[in-house]
């Protein structure tokens, strides 16, 4: 909550903003009625026929006045609600990346605070700086402008509105339950539905359908249930707030005409009274439940559900600084839970600049999971990473964030230009650095071909094919001043002509380099291969590894050099 009100008070401006053009819309509400009532007294009951069509003209006018009020808050409130939106998307995604309970599973939970949750807070925020304005300056603005016109009637209407203002008062609490149980609900389903769909094999060859489809079914059952329920208090609230709202217009109708016909009230004060009340208190006063009880309880509930399942983000950050470029890896061991077998065991290695290393083995065998250790994105159960000396996932952020580039088999290409994708994590890169690392990772006829630097991308790279998107990325974190870079099957899409053109490119920066093989070429070009099987790595050269690795043996009899396309690593 404090985060959520911190973000809105650094939009303090647009806030006011929204306050100053309201009172703009607050003015038809203030004058409405009395313009209609002066129309009555002062024009057509008066025998002026012409000073009453004035007088609606100016109340009309008056009307046009406000509606450029309301359009302008409109327009304004995205600059409001957007930026707090992109800031509670950040901190859920900072926090999910920063808790190890989170990165190491796939976590729909965490998908749904963000389609679910987050986009609820937006929604909300913007109905209730809507309906709070509404409420703030139009109800207010109405009721003045109702006492100072028809004082007599004023208590008619305060004290129905009052009681059914208590009387929705003592509903929230209930309200506030049932909608909490929906938001849980709703995360429930998530989860049962995501562990189905990330373990379908499992379920398949487990013969679980029907297991997995009653899990799921169940939870979509009290997803419907807790629906319904949340429906059915909103209705009850509805019903007291109408009849809060109908209760007044009886009243007047019964008690105006003895005013009227005792001269308390003039007939034009009636039907001021009458416009003040269904123009203006009558659709703030819906306006107030709705909100309340709708967007109040669901952004209340979503806030309180982003802190309780939300990780925290405010874990100590690593602050010191690499005396050299060096990794020295010592008894490294890590594994996915306490109960299962490590997929990393015993692993010692020192990497110096100039040093090429191929990491091969079967899939699945823990190959990523050390890019993953190298790059301090995961700390070890035992034993240590060091990167100049310091634990890497203490290397203050910024340090190892420049030093240390991995590049995934996934492709990250974003909706841009050429050059802003390149420029990515290098901004201060000039074309002609750009150009260069383009050439050195064999995409300048690519780029000649899609139009230059200037060239347009789609999102995620559309209109590219998987190998020339792959290019791109390579090229874009070749332009950096990373001196350790890391290539996670990142080539998988390449020829093996252009995998080597690109793996040569990278060696020759004389940093460290770390190849996740996907062909066994890769192998060949290293100066050392680790080879991993899920007991002890092994580590050697790759005429050592032959004469002392039955896997890599193995792995190199199955591969054929002679095939254009080379035979990838067996599964595991």
């Amino acid at each position: 909550m404090r985060f959520y009100l911190s973000t809105l008070a650094g939009h303090r401006r647009g806030v006011l903003v929204l306050l100053g053009w309201s009172l703009l819309e607050g003015i038809p509400a203030f004058f409405g009625g009395r313009f209609v009532g002066s129309a009555v007294d002062k024009g057509f009951a008066a025998g002026d026929p012409l000073a009453g069509v004035l007088w609606l003209l100016a109340f009309a006018a008056l009307a046009v006045v406000g509606a450029l009020g309301q359009r302008q808050v409109f327009a304004r409130l995205g600059s409001v609600v957007e930026p707090m939106r992109d800031a509670l998307v950040a901190r859920v995604v900072n926090g999910v990346l920063n808790d190890p309970s989170h990165r190491r599973t796939p976590d729909a939970s965490a998908v749904a605070m963000i389609t679910r949750h987050v986009e609820v807070v937006r929604d909300a925020t913007a109905g209730v700086l809507v309906q709070a304005r509404a409420l703030l300056v139009t109800t207010l603005a109405a009721l003045i402008g109702l006492a100072t016109t028809a004082a007599a009637l004023i208590w008619l209407v305060v004290l129905p509105i009052v009681a059914a203002l208590v009387l929705f008062g003592l509903m929230l609490p209930s309200l506030a339950k049932r909608q909490r149980d929906a938001v849980m609900a709703d995360e429930h389903t998530a989860e049962a539905s995501g562990a189905v769909l990330t373990g379908l094999r499992d379920v398949a060859a487990c013969g679980a359908a029907a297991e997995a489809y009653g899990d799921i079914a169940k939870q979509i059952n009290l997803q419907a249930k807790a629906t319904v329920t949340v429906a059915w208090a909103n209705s009850l609230r509805a019903t007291v707030i109408a009849l809060g709202g109908f209760a007044p217009i009886a009243l007047l109708v019964a008690f105006a005409p003895p005013l009227v016909a005792s001269g308390q009230l003039t007939k034009g004060a009636v039907l001021a009274a009458v416009v003040y009340l269904t123009n203006s208190v009558n659709p703030a006063l819906h306006g107030l439940a709705r909100t309340t009880s709708t967007v109040v309880m669901r952004l209340m509930v979503a806030l309180k559900r982003l802190q309780e399942a939300a990780p925290r983000t405010d874990r100590d950050v690593g602050t010191e600084t690499p005396s050299n470029g060096e990794f020295v890896l010592r008894d490294v061991t890590f594994g996915w839970s306490p109960d299962a077998e490590p997929v990393v065991r015993g692993l010692s290695l020192d990497l110096r600049p100039g040093d090429h290393l191929a990491v091969v083995g079967p899939s699945g065998i823990g190959k990523s999971t050390m890019a993953s250790l190298l790059t301090g994105l995961m700390a070890p159960d035992d034993g240590s990473v060091l990167f100049g000396g310091a634990p890497v996932d203490r290397v203050t952020p910024a340090v190892r964030h420049h030093a240390i580039a991995l590049i995934p088999q996934e492709t990250y290409l974003f909706t841009g230009t050429v050059r802003e994708n390149l420029t990515l994590l290098a901004p201060w890169a000039t074309d002609e650095d750009l150009v260069d690392a383009v050439k050195k990772v064999g995409a300048k006829p690519l780029l000649d071909g899609i139009g230059g630097l200037d060239a347009a991308l789609g999102h995620g790279g559309e209109g590219l094919s998987a190998g020339e998107a792959q290019l791109l990325a390579l090229a874009r974190v070749y332009v950096t001043s990373a001196s350790v870079v890391i290539l996670d099957e990142a080539t998988s899409h390449l020829d093996p002509a252009a995998e080597a053109r690109v793996e040569r490119a990278f060696a020759e920066r004389n940093g460290i380099l770390v190849v996740i093989a996907h062909r066994l070429s890769s192998a060949l070009r290293a100066n050392r291969v680790l080879v991993m099987d899920g007991g002890r790595p092994l580590l050697g050269t790759h005429e050592h590894l032959l004469k002392t690795s039955p896997l890599y043996g193995q792995l190199m009899l199955a591969w054929d050099p002679t095939h254009r396309e080379e035979t990838p690593l067996p599964k595991r």
